[in-house]
């Protein structure tokens, strides 16, 4: 009990969020990638002892969304409240669970906490009018510059041309905060895994900041996003306005209070699409309003179908709902955890979900479980002698602990393999029911019967976070 209660006295308080994507198209398991990658954390560290809150919800003030409401002949609020529909109901099929839903378009706390964002930015004097000439990539939405095109001029990561745009913006300070920035993630105050993406955004740090247009004129928006305080010839430019989703959807009191300021960790976690809007806008722009960074970005690579991107622009995307209607909730989610390494993309196959599955779900846990089982009932007559207790995951597993700590989850699930491979060695060294030939009472066979049962409740314990 005693290392119960210390370890309950040391519990954490964790926000974690996904990114909020543009609802422009339908959800595809990219999507679901990041909702079960945050679910399964928050669902381990509970079991750990610690206070977790998480977030996710969609991003409905992007020009993507106007473009596509556009060509389908539908007014744009009804556009992103549908699609925005079709991405929550990812929920139910693949056995996530979130404290928060936040949507940009709608939600009253988010236009307040924008504008409050952007009144305190522009009390620190880090906003500021200019005219701007670039090229804008719409998938991105952000300017572009002509070495970030490939070389037909387009944008590599949405195969688009860029609009060319001429306008009067206002601008936000970036250049002001690279050495704040640098140094939070120098000093791990701001932790990046896995460590190639710290690494690339310190790259991008050496080269300099250059300050960032942060609005756009309500004509080029067709009208949709949020009015720029007293100026209403423009809106927020979506990025701010989209990373504040994970202040904004706190309110203003005591939930702000508890999760941002008072939080031990406040991680997001993204695609490596998006990163450098992460580890450099957002941390400049809540430095500039005078709140703390978030202590972690966890970044995951992309999942792909024949080595291309799973995207809605490239049209190749995978429906979550029908693999959970084909396979079961467990073998998908398991899929998205245990496939997936950091630092390098996915390739998706119905043959690689199945495979997994039964390699690791029914011929691992589901065969060493029934075997152990069948055991003890034929040797034992249903009973075995009583393992010591365990409190939480850490006490189950310290490698698997760990492993969530550094956002490896593909090697959180390796973990449990190496369990389950090691309680049928130790079934097959000891033969249990060899030894019952010989002699029924034999001492060993309690032993062996007792520890492999305490195994598959441990490794169940561990797995549960991931296959719920």
């Amino acid at each position: 009990m005693g290392e119960r209660r210390a370890r309950i006295i040391n519990a954490r308080r964790i926000y974690i969020t996904t990114a909020i994507p543009y609802v422009n198209g339908e959800p595809h398991i990219g999507h679901a990638l990041e909702l079960v990658q945050v679910d399964a954390l928050a669902r381990a560290w509970r079991s750990a002892g610690h206070e977790v809150r998480t977030l996710t919800g969609t991003d409905d003030n992007a020009l993507t969304n106007v473009r596509a409401a556009e060509a389908a002949g539908v007014p744009v609020a009804d556009f992103v409240r549908a699609h925005g529909d079709r991405f929550v109901s990812l929920f139910e099929p693949l056995s996530v669970e979130f404290d928060d839903v936040i949507r940009t378009s709608s939600d009253p706390r988010h236009r307040i906490g924008v504008e409050r964002l952007w009144r305190a930015c522009a009390a620190r004097g880090d906003l500021y009018l200019r005219d701007y000439e670039g090229a804008y990539c719409v998938g991105c939405e952000a300017f572009v510059d002509a070495e970030d095109l490939d070389s037909r001029g387009c944008c590599p990561e949405h195969r688009t041309q860029p609009d060319a745009v001429r306008e009067r913006n206002w601008f936000f300070r970036l250049s002001r905060y690279g050495e704040r920035i640098r140094a939070a993630i120098e000093t791990g105050e701001l932790r990046i895994e896995p460590a190639s993406r710290r690494n690339e955004v310190l790259a991008q740090l050496r080269t300099g900041l250059r300050d960032i247009s942060v609005s756009r004129s309500f004509e080029r928006a067709h009208g949709w996003g949020l009015t720029v305080p007293d100026d209403p010839s423009q809106v927020v430019y979506v990025w701010f306005d989209a990373l504040a989703n994970y202040v904004t959807a706190l309110g203003s009191g005591a939930d702000e209070a508890r999760w941002w300021h008072g939080a031990d960790e406040r991680i997001h976690l993204i695609g490596k699409g998006i990163i450098r809007f992460h580890a450099l806008y957002w941390p400049a722009i809540l430095a500039s309003a005078g709140l703390p960074l978030p202590t972690a970005l966890f970044v995951h690579d992309y999942l792909t179908v024949d080595g291309a991107k799973i995207s809605k622009s490239i049209g190749n995307g995978v429906a979550p709902a029908e693999l959970v209607g084909r396979f079961g909730t467990d073998a998908v989610r398991w899929w998205l955890l245990s496939e997936a390494p950091l630092g390098v993309d996915t390739d998706f196959t119905v043959e690689r979900l199945v495979r997994r599955a039964n390699d690791d779900l029914a011929n691992g846990v589901g065969n060493l479980v029934t075997r152990a089982v069948a055991l003890v009932h034929r040797l034992r007559g249903g009973l075995v002698g009583e393992a010591p207790a365990f409190a939480d995951v850490a006490d189950v597993d310290v490698e698997f602990a760990a492993a969530l700590e550094a956002f490896d989850l593909r090697r959180a699930t390796r973990r449990v393999r190496e369990l389950i491979d090691a309680a049928n060695r130790e079934l097959e060294r000891v033969r249990p029911w060899e030894l019952a030939k010989a002699d029924p009472d034999d001492q060993r066979i309690d032993e062996v019967l007792t520890d492999v049962v305490d195994r598959c409740r441990r490794l169940i314990a561990l797995a549960a976070a991931f296959v719920p």
